[in-house]
Protein backbone atom coordinates (compact mmCIF):
# COMPACT_ATOMS: atom_id res chain seq x y z
CA UNK A 1 0.00 0.00 0.00
CA UNK A 2 1.28 3.52 -0.99
CA UNK A 3 1.48 5.99 1.45
CA UNK A 4 -1.57 8.47 1.88
CA UNK A 5 -1.50 12.16 -0.13
CA UNK A 6 -1.04 13.97 3.24
CA UNK A 7 -3.79 17.19 2.85
CA UNK A 8 -3.91 19.92 4.98
CA UNK A 9 -6.65 22.60 5.45
CA UNK A 10 -7.25 26.75 4.71
CA UNK A 11 -9.91 27.78 6.77
CA UNK A 12 -11.90 25.20 8.95
CA UNK A 13 -15.31 26.45 9.49
CA UNK A 14 -18.15 24.82 11.56
CA UNK A 15 -20.50 22.93 9.48
CA UNK A 16 -23.86 24.92 8.22
CA UNK A 17 -26.45 25.70 10.57
CA UNK A 18 -24.57 24.25 13.31
CA UNK A 19 -23.41 26.47 16.84
CA UNK A 20 -21.14 28.68 15.82
CA UNK A 21 -21.38 28.87 12.41
CA UNK A 22 -21.16 31.85 10.32
CA UNK A 23 -21.32 30.49 6.74
CA UNK A 24 -21.71 26.97 4.92
CA UNK A 25 -18.46 25.28 6.52
CA UNK A 26 -18.21 23.44 2.70
CA UNK A 27 -14.55 22.20 4.33
CA UNK A 28 -16.34 19.83 6.25
CA UNK A 29 -17.98 18.61 3.04
CA UNK A 30 -14.43 18.24 1.72
CA UNK A 31 -12.89 16.40 4.62
CA UNK A 32 -15.85 13.85 4.11
CA UNK A 33 -14.15 13.27 0.66
CA UNK A 34 -10.46 12.55 1.59
CA UNK A 35 -11.35 10.60 5.25
CA UNK A 36 -13.60 8.49 2.35
CA UNK A 37 -10.36 7.70 0.41
CA UNK A 38 -7.21 5.20 1.60
CA UNK A 39 -5.06 7.24 -0.70
CA UNK A 40 -5.53 10.33 1.56
CA UNK A 41 -4.75 11.85 5.20
CA UNK A 42 -5.55 15.05 6.88
CA UNK A 43 -2.69 15.94 8.61
CA UNK A 44 -2.58 19.80 9.20
CA UNK A 45 -5.36 22.08 10.19
CA UNK A 46 -5.02 26.31 9.51
CA UNK A 47 -7.86 28.70 10.57
CA UNK A 48 -7.42 32.06 12.54
CA UNK A 49 -9.98 31.03 15.07
CA UNK A 50 -8.30 28.43 16.84
CA UNK A 51 -11.79 26.95 18.57
CA UNK A 52 -13.46 26.53 14.32
CA UNK A 53 -9.74 24.34 14.01
CA UNK A 54 -10.56 22.42 17.06
CA UNK A 55 -14.05 21.63 16.32
CA UNK A 56 -13.10 20.92 12.90
CA UNK A 57 -10.45 17.95 14.28
CA UNK A 58 -12.52 16.67 16.64
CA UNK A 59 -14.84 15.43 13.49
CA UNK A 60 -12.90 15.27 10.78
CA UNK A 61 -9.18 14.41 12.59
CA UNK A 62 -5.97 15.89 11.70
CA UNK A 63 -2.98 16.22 13.65
CA UNK A 64 -1.66 19.73 13.64
CA UNK A 65 -3.38 23.10 13.92
CA UNK A 66 -1.96 26.36 12.90
CA UNK A 67 -3.70 30.06 13.03
CA UNK A 68 -1.08 30.72 10.44
CA UNK A 69 -1.78 28.96 7.11
CA UNK A 70 2.27 30.30 6.02
CA UNK A 71 3.56 28.24 8.92
CA UNK A 72 1.44 25.04 7.86
CA UNK A 73 2.67 25.46 4.35
CA UNK A 74 6.26 25.95 6.14
CA UNK A 75 6.50 22.80 8.38
CA UNK A 76 3.72 20.16 7.21
CA UNK A 77 4.63 18.56 4.10
CA UNK A 78 2.18 18.75 2.87
CA UNK A 79 0.95 17.08 -0.74
CA UNK A 80 -3.01 18.87 -1.00
CA UNK A 81 -4.45 21.85 0.01
CA UNK A 82 -8.67 22.69 0.68
CA UNK A 83 -8.84 26.12 0.46
CA UNK A 84 -12.26 27.41 2.50
CA UNK A 85 -12.29 31.02 2.85
CA UNK A 86 -14.23 33.87 1.16
CA UNK A 87 -13.39 34.58 -2.03
CA UNK A 88 -11.19 37.64 -1.96
CA UNK A 89 -8.78 35.41 0.00
CA UNK A 90 -8.55 32.37 -2.87
CA UNK A 91 -5.89 33.84 -4.91
CA UNK A 92 -3.60 34.86 -2.38
CA UNK A 93 -3.52 31.81 -0.63
CA UNK A 94 -3.68 29.58 -3.75
CA UNK A 95 -0.83 31.52 -4.61
CA UNK A 96 1.13 30.76 -1.37
CA UNK A 97 0.41 27.19 -1.71
CA UNK A 98 1.58 26.29 -5.20
CA UNK A 99 5.17 28.11 -4.64
CA UNK A 100 5.24 26.01 -1.31
CA UNK A 101 5.59 22.99 -3.70
CA UNK A 102 2.25 21.22 -2.64
CA UNK A 103 1.18 19.20 -5.52
CA UNK A 104 -2.58 19.66 -5.81
CA UNK A 105 -4.93 22.41 -4.44
CA UNK A 106 -8.67 22.13 -4.07
CA UNK A 107 -10.40 25.43 -3.70
CA UNK A 108 -14.32 26.80 -2.98
CA UNK A 109 -15.81 28.51 -5.53
CA UNK A 110 -16.32 31.21 -6.68
CA UNK A 111 -12.27 30.85 -8.27
CA UNK A 112 -11.32 35.12 -7.51
CA UNK A 113 -12.48 38.65 -7.12
CA UNK A 114 -11.13 39.26 -10.48
CA UNK A 115 -10.55 37.97 -13.48
CA UNK A 116 -6.79 38.85 -13.57
CA UNK A 117 -6.00 37.34 -10.37
CA UNK A 118 -7.77 33.85 -11.75
CA UNK A 119 -5.56 34.31 -14.35
CA UNK A 120 -2.45 34.32 -12.30
CA UNK A 121 -3.49 31.41 -10.25
CA UNK A 122 -3.71 28.99 -13.05
CA UNK A 123 -0.26 30.48 -14.59
CA UNK A 124 1.55 29.85 -11.09
CA UNK A 125 0.16 26.43 -10.52
CA UNK A 126 1.31 25.67 -14.56
CA UNK A 127 4.38 27.00 -14.02
CA UNK A 128 4.91 24.76 -10.69
CA UNK A 129 3.33 21.49 -11.99
CA UNK A 130 0.06 22.27 -9.54
CA UNK A 131 -3.14 20.54 -10.07
CA UNK A 132 -5.58 23.22 -9.49
CA UNK A 133 -9.63 22.40 -8.86
CA UNK A 134 -12.40 24.20 -7.60
CA UNK A 135 -15.79 22.53 -5.93
CA UNK A 136 -17.99 22.19 -8.47
CA UNK A 137 -19.67 19.13 -7.16
CA UNK A 138 -22.73 19.30 -9.12
CA UNK A 139 -21.90 17.63 -11.78
CA UNK A 140 -21.63 13.94 -9.52
CA UNK A 141 -25.12 14.71 -8.70
CA UNK A 142 -27.42 12.04 -9.84
CA UNK A 143 -29.94 14.33 -11.82
CA UNK A 144 -27.17 15.83 -13.48
CA UNK A 145 -25.45 12.54 -14.39
CA UNK A 146 -28.67 11.27 -15.58
CA UNK A 147 -29.05 14.13 -17.89
CA UNK A 148 -26.33 13.90 -19.05
CA UNK A 149 -26.55 10.04 -20.01
CA UNK A 150 -29.46 10.66 -21.74
CA UNK A 151 -27.93 13.52 -24.00
CA UNK A 152 -25.23 10.91 -25.16
CA UNK A 153 -27.92 8.44 -25.64
CA UNK A 154 -29.64 10.90 -27.76
CA UNK A 155 -32.69 10.79 -26.28
CA UNK A 156 -33.15 14.49 -27.16
CA UNK A 157 -31.17 14.26 -30.45
CA UNK A 158 -28.28 16.80 -31.40
CA UNK A 159 -28.36 19.18 -28.26
CA UNK A 160 -28.03 22.94 -29.51
CA UNK A 161 -28.84 24.96 -26.52
CA UNK A 162 -28.39 24.97 -22.61
CA UNK A 163 -30.28 27.41 -20.51
CA UNK A 164 -29.60 27.84 -17.03
CA UNK A 165 -31.56 30.01 -14.43
CA UNK A 166 -30.51 30.72 -10.80
CA UNK A 167 -30.32 33.92 -8.58
CA UNK A 168 -26.80 35.23 -9.40
CA UNK A 169 -23.83 34.75 -11.80
CA UNK A 170 -21.27 34.70 -8.64
CA UNK A 171 -22.03 32.42 -5.87
CA UNK A 172 -24.78 30.31 -7.79
CA UNK A 173 -23.60 30.76 -11.28
CA UNK A 174 -20.63 29.93 -11.48
CA UNK A 175 -22.17 26.14 -10.84
CA UNK A 176 -24.14 26.55 -13.99
CA UNK A 177 -21.12 27.71 -15.88
CA UNK A 178 -19.51 24.63 -15.18
CA UNK A 179 -22.88 22.06 -15.73
CA UNK A 180 -22.86 23.77 -19.57
CA UNK A 181 -18.97 22.50 -20.21
CA UNK A 182 -20.20 18.67 -18.08
CA UNK A 183 -23.62 18.35 -20.42
CA UNK A 184 -21.77 19.59 -23.73
CA UNK A 185 -18.87 17.15 -23.08
CA UNK A 186 -15.79 20.28 -22.15
CA UNK A 187 -16.14 21.55 -25.58
CA UNK A 188 -14.43 25.30 -25.25
CA UNK A 189 -16.50 28.37 -25.91
CA UNK A 190 -15.59 30.20 -28.90
CA UNK A 191 -17.12 33.47 -27.44
CA UNK A 192 -18.90 34.94 -24.56
CA UNK A 193 -21.21 38.13 -24.23
CA UNK A 194 -22.27 39.23 -20.29
CA UNK A 195 -24.51 42.29 -19.08
CA UNK A 196 -25.27 42.93 -15.93
CA UNK A 197 -27.19 45.24 -13.89
CA UNK A 198 -25.98 46.19 -10.37
CA UNK A 199 -29.28 47.75 -9.15
CA UNK A 200 -31.10 45.72 -6.20
CA UNK A 201 -27.39 44.23 -5.89
CA UNK A 202 -25.84 43.47 -2.71
CA UNK A 203 -22.81 41.41 -1.10
CA UNK A 204 -22.47 37.45 -0.72
CA UNK A 205 -18.98 37.03 1.10
CA UNK A 206 -17.73 40.25 0.54
CA UNK A 207 -18.90 39.74 -3.40
CA UNK A 208 -20.66 42.34 -4.99
CA UNK A 209 -24.00 40.63 -6.33
CA UNK A 210 -25.93 41.71 -9.67
CA UNK A 211 -29.71 42.55 -9.38
CA UNK A 212 -29.97 40.91 -12.52
CA UNK A 213 -27.42 39.29 -15.05
CA UNK A 214 -27.24 37.46 -19.02
CA UNK A 215 -24.68 35.73 -20.08
CA UNK A 216 -24.66 34.18 -23.98
CA UNK A 217 -22.11 31.59 -24.96
CA UNK A 218 -21.24 29.96 -28.27
CA UNK A 219 -19.75 26.73 -27.67
CA UNK A 220 -17.21 25.65 -30.45
CA UNK A 221 -19.57 22.96 -31.58
CA UNK A 222 -22.32 25.36 -32.49
CA UNK A 223 -24.05 24.39 -29.26
CA UNK A 224 -24.98 28.13 -27.38
CA UNK A 225 -25.61 28.10 -23.76
CA UNK A 226 -27.46 30.93 -21.75
CA UNK A 227 -27.61 31.94 -17.84
CA UNK A 228 -30.58 34.35 -16.67
CA UNK A 229 -29.64 35.21 -12.86
CA UNK A 230 -31.63 38.10 -10.66
CA UNK A 231 -34.82 37.86 -8.28
CA UNK A 232 -37.52 35.81 -11.00
CA UNK A 233 -34.88 33.65 -12.58
CA UNK A 234 -33.51 32.75 -9.32
CA UNK A 235 -36.69 31.14 -8.41
CA UNK A 236 -36.54 28.49 -11.05
CA UNK A 237 -32.84 26.94 -9.97
CA UNK A 238 -33.65 25.05 -13.71
CA UNK A 239 -31.26 23.56 -16.09
CA UNK A 240 -32.99 23.23 -19.42
CA UNK A 241 -31.26 21.54 -22.16
CA UNK A 242 -32.51 21.74 -26.04
CA UNK A 243 -32.12 19.55 -28.64
CA UNK A 244 -33.11 18.72 -31.82
CA UNK A 245 -35.64 16.01 -31.09
CA UNK A 246 -36.75 17.23 -27.46
CA UNK A 247 -35.65 18.78 -24.43
CA UNK A 248 -34.14 18.30 -20.74
CA UNK A 249 -35.41 19.87 -17.34
CA UNK A 250 -33.30 19.43 -14.15
CA UNK A 251 -34.09 20.83 -11.36
CA UNK A 252 -37.64 21.28 -11.55
CA UNK A 253 -38.70 20.73 -8.09
CA UNK A 254 -37.71 19.07 -5.37
CA UNK A 255 -40.41 16.02 -6.38
CA UNK A 256 -39.28 16.46 -10.06
CA UNK A 257 -35.57 16.49 -9.93
CA UNK A 258 -35.98 15.83 -13.98
CA UNK A 259 -38.09 16.35 -16.30
CA UNK A 260 -38.13 15.06 -20.17
CA UNK A 261 -39.96 15.50 -23.48
CA UNK A 262 -37.99 13.24 -26.41
CA UNK A 263 -39.05 11.77 -29.71
CA UNK A 264 -42.78 12.20 -28.85
CA UNK A 265 -42.73 11.11 -25.05
CA UNK A 266 -42.80 12.86 -21.78
CA UNK A 267 -41.43 11.27 -18.89
CA UNK A 268 -40.65 12.44 -15.14
CA UNK A 269 -38.11 11.11 -12.77
CA UNK A 270 -38.35 11.16 -8.92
Amino acid sequence: MTTPYRVGFIGCGRPWKSEGASGFGMSNAHADGYNASPDAKIVALADIVEENALAFQARNGGDEIYTDYHEMLAQADLDIVSISTWPHLHAPMVLDCARAGVKAIHCEKPMGIAYGECLEMVRVCQENGVQLTFNHQRRFGTPFQKARRLLQEGAIGDLQQIQSYCPNLYDWGTHWFDMQFFYNDETPAEWVIGQFDIRGSHRVFGALIEGHGLSHIQFANGVQGMLITGQGAGKQMVNRLLGSEGMIEVGVSPEIPLRMWGKGQMMDDD
